[in-house]
């Protein structure tokens, strides 16, 4: 499921949304504007998923004034998405690709940034050679953590997994939850997921941010041994790629005993 607003569909939303760019490049001038920024779904945001209209028309907008696409990976590379990149997901190619926690699996801290050729080689023409550093550039003990993690992935064929089995195996069961009276909408892309926590399901109407359900809910799964996010009253929950089809059953378990903890709490505050 993926994001819309009002009474939009999600296509003419993701139409409308993509051309807000279009309309500040026109704003602030072509030739002022280098480059657009952006996650392939936004992540820590709230597991917002682009409809389907709405990368090809910002491919469509880049193109024409030539402005380059710098793509943040961070959370959706190496395998969130059955893909080793999101960007392949969206049939996106990225001038820039920032990559970080995925690359070590998080157990070494360790960031990079991967660049097309079209945009090396203008840096190799007109300075000689393709110069480059952080000051942690490179580090043996990170880049050993990497490359063995990347080789855990490729050996064991957690992409492949990912992007036959769990992920969808995931998102079946998580739309299971959808029926909650506390819920409002289930969305996810790959292994990665958010819950929406409303206080009227027809007319889409949150909470009031004074409450804090997210919070309760967030204490709830904690109790009920389950870590998931809260962004407000979005529940956001992104399990590691060896989960197996057990532990997806064990996680919305354990979620939806945390929504009826949550709803009975609402009552009882009469938060409604």
């Amino acid at each position: 499921m993926v994001c819309r607003r009002g009474d939009l569909t999600p296509d003419a939303f993701g139409l409308q949304a993509a051309q807000a760019l279009e309309t500040k490049i026109l704003e602030l001038g072509e030739d002022n504007v280098a480059a657009f920024i952006a996650e392939p779904f936004q992540g820590a945001g709230g597991v917002i998923i682009p409809p389907s209209t709405y990368w090809p028309e910002i491919k469509r907008i880049l193109a024409k004034y030539d402005v380059l696409l710098i793509l943040d990976e961070v959370i959706s590379g190496f395998g969130r998405t059955g893909h080793w990149f999101a960007a392949e997901y969206f049939d996106l190619q990225p001038d820039f690709i920032s990559i970080a926690k995925g690359m070590t699996s998080g157990y070494v801290p360790m960031g990079g940034v991967i660049i097309a050729d079209r945009v090396a080689d203008v840096i190799k023409q007109q300075c000689g050679e393709f110069t480059h550093g952080f000051t942690y550039s490179g580090h043996p003990v990170a880049a050993a953590a990497a490359l063995e993690n990347i080789n855990i992935i490729k050996r064991e064929k957690l992409v492949e997994k990912v992007a036959t089995e769990t992920a969808p195996y995931f998102q079946q069961r998580l739309q299971q939850l959808a029926e909650h009276p506390l819920v409002g909408e289930v969305r996810g892309l790959g292994l990665v997921a958010a819950i929406e926590l409303v206080q009227d399901k027809a007319k889409r109407q949150r909470f009031s941010a004074k409450i804090g359900v997210g919070t309760w809910c967030r204490d709830f799964c904690i109790e009920h041994g389950l870590v998931m996010r809260s962004v407000g009253d979005t529940m956001i929950i992104s399990p590691p790629l060896v989960i197996t089809k057990a532990e997806i059953d064990e996680l919305v378990d354990k979620a939806l005993m945390a929504l009826n903890d949550t709803y009975t709490k609402c009552l009882a505050s009469k938060a409604y």
